[in-house]
Parts: structure tokens; sequence; C-alpha cells
């Protein structure tokens, strides 16, 4: 039997862009699936261009320039700043780097994408791209996760695969009307993206876990530690965004708690506010290493997507926020939104005005979050294990 190639954004310095990637591996494993990660290195400067091309005719509008301002600034700081501050990104990255070279299987490199075309139809049975926000409107243009390049003689999956937000571009519609007929099975992680896999292509797909929840809590004990990383009771922070609100929250909560606070800086952008609040602030922290700190935390206040997921996989008292507090086109708010409708806890979405000691006395009852959980899972490996051995069509009737 043919091997798989898994098409991922497994190089993304990005705690679940990175830990989604290697489930998606480990899915496939699980089900007997001979696989391989497709290597980036020999398409990254042509996926690059097409990226760079898209920033620049988008970036006339407002929205595109406030969503990139924050990472403009974290280059001009690691740039221009002397100090610790280059040292802590390296050691980060390095911690990345690491993970990625012990977990992922590779592919060797292809030089480009028709090169790697060519090597779908004599090496690989079945390409699958998963999951992420994959089909944001960069990554359409750039025409690698949109699968493209495979003949329409293999079979493709999309599982779990995300727009990242609930509209696009009428630019981007357009290219996604005409690769998304092509691939054989489609599965989204979004309601949003189920309405608009029906909008541009009339295709009823259905709406599956992400890779990350897969798998229990106790299956992901296999890439790290049990050892805690810090003793004693602390808030766990990792914030994708820049809201002082959320912030504020959380220093409210050590308050009332008595919890000192271990936060992530996320490195993509520079943020003012992550400066002031946090007791202590680690960097050389990989992936396994942010399992480590969910596990073990006494409280998790997030406004990330994954650190959400594996917050419900280990059963803690979390808070999430909206990164976005505005309705644009960029929002990925979306993805949030169904995960918490899916498991039941609508009510641990804040806004980060609430009071820590009223929040507090809510508990969070797992018994039903776990079935439910457990019922999108049985579900999702079956749609995984149908759409892998293409042999009936997986689009909802």
């Amino acid at each position: 039997m043919k091997k798989t190639a898994i098409v991922s954004c497994y190089f993304q310095p990005n705690y679940g862009s990175m830990l989604q990637a290697l489930a998606t591996q480990m899915a496939l494993d699980k089900l007997g699936f001979e696989n391989e990660t497709v290597c980036i290195d020999g398409l990254n400067r042509e996926i690059r261009r097409a990226k760079v091309l898209y920033f620049a005719k988008a970036s006339l509008t407002s929205d595109i320039l406030l969503s990139k301002a924050g990472m403009a600034m974290a280059q001009i700081r690691r740039r221009v700043s002397g100090g610790t501050y280059p040292d802590m990104i390296k050691a980060r990255r390095g911690a990345f780097r690491r993970f990625s070279e012990k977990w992922f299987r590779m592919s060797d490199p292809y030089p480009s994408r028709s090169a790697l075309g060519e090597a779908c139809k004599d090496r690989y049975g079945t390409v699958l791209v998963g999951s992420d926000q994959l089909w944001l409107p960069a990554n359409i243009a750039a025409d690698y996760y949109t699968l493209s390049f495979v003949s329409e003689e293999v079979n493709t999956v999309a599982y779990a695969t995300s727009f990242g937000q609930s509209e696009l571009p009428r630019g981007s519609e357009r290219a996604a009307a005409a690769f998304l007929p092509r691939i054989r099975h489609i599965s989204v992680r979004e309601r949003s993206g189920r309405k608009l896999v029906k909008k541009l292509c009339g295709r009823r797909v259905p709406v599956v876990a992400d890779p990350t929840l897969l798998f229990t809590g106790e299956e992901w004990m296999c890439v790290q530690e049990e050892k805690p990383l810090f003793e004693g009771d602390y808030i766990f922070c990792y914030f994708l965004g820049s809201n002082r609100l959320h912030r504020e929250f959380a220093s409210r909560l050590s308050r009332e708690t008595g919890c000192r606070i271990i936060a992530l800086p996320h490195v993509d952008e520079f943020v003012h506010c992550d400066a002031d609040y946090a007791d202590e602030t680690p960097w050389e922290i990989g992936p396994s290493e942010f399992l480590n700190l969910i596990r073990n935390a006494a409280w998790v206040c997030t406004d990330s997507y994954h650190c959400t997921a594996f917050s419900m996989l280990y059963e803690k008292n979390f808070f999430t926020f909206r990164r976005y507090s505005r309705k644009t086109r960029q929002s990925t708010n979306s993805r949030i939104d169904t995960l918490l409708s899916q498991c039941g806890l609508e009510d641990r979405l804040l806004t980060g005005t609430e009071e820590a000691a009223a929040s507090i006395r809510t508990a969070i009852d797992y018994a039903p979050v776990r079935s439910r959980i457990e019922k999108i899972r049985r579900f999702s490996w079956k749609y995984l294990s149908d759409a892998m051995q293409d042999r009936t069509d997986t689009d909802i009737k």
C-alpha cells in the first residue's frame, strides 16, 4: 500500500499548529496508515512569494493593517533591542525545533509544487491536508494547502481544515470555489466553515473534532514529562491577542486565589501589556512543556483555541476570551465559539470585565463534557477512517 502524505503547518513555531500537526500523524498511525509529513523546505520560497503578493494587495484595508501591526512591532523590537529579548526568542524557537525534529516523520524535500505533484502519483495513495487555519485567505493565495498540485487519480482528504474566519474576500471565494470540488473528502472544524463550503461549491460536509481532541489527555502524556515544570498552584496564561482586559482579569484572579501567574508571551507579536502582569514568563517552552504547564495549572486563562482544547482534555478550571473584539473578516472567534458550544461550556467565555470572585464560584462539571467530546471523537474517527479508505462518499446526504 502506498503511503499517505500529510500537508500541514508542522513548521510553525506555534503551539496549536505544531500539536495539531502531530495529532494528525498520530491519528493515521493509530488507524494503521503508513504516513509522512511533506517537508516544506524546497517549497517555502514559492509559497512565501505568493503570500507576500497577497498581503501587498490586501494591505490597503484597515483590518489587514491592524492585524499585522503587532507582528511588525515584534520584528522591530528583535532588531533594535539589546538585552535578552533576542536570546529569549532564540530559546523559544529552539524548543520548537527540537520538538519537531524528535516527533515528525518527514518526506524528502521537493523543489517545487509541480515536483511534489509528480511524486504524489508515484509515491502516495492519499494526500491529506489539515487541520488548523490552513484555508485562510493568504494560504488560499499561496495555493499549497488547496491540494491543487495533486492529480485527480490520487485520493485527497481535508481533515478538520479551517478557513479561520466566517467570511472570505471575493478573490478567495473564487479560488475556493475552484479547489474545493477537487478534494474527494472534506470535513471542517467549524460550523462557519461548513456554511462556507456549502455556499462556495454546494457540498454538505461534516464538522469534526480538531485532531488534538481525537486523543485523551492521558494519551497526550506520550510527548511530555510527568513531573510538573513548576511546583505549587499557579494560573497559566497564554494570550495571543493584545487585549489588556484579559490580563487584568488574570491579575484579579491571582489576587482572589492567591495563585501566582505563569504566562507565555506570544512571540509573533509585540504586546505592551504582557510586560507587567505575570510573576513568571518562561521562554524555553516547546509544545511538550506547553502541555505540562496546562496539565499542572490550578487555573487557565487564554484566548487560544488549542489552549482551550487542552484545558478541557485535562479538565482544568479555565476561562477563555475572544481574541478579536471587533467582528471583522480577520476575526477567528468562530472556532472558539464552535468548540465551547460543542462541549456545552459557553459560560466559560468571558470579556475580561467580570469579577474574579463571582467567576470562580461556578465550577465545571466535566462528566457531560467528557460525554460530548467522546461523541464527536467517535464520529470523527469514523469519518477519518472512511475518508482514508476512500470506499464511500463522506459528504452529508
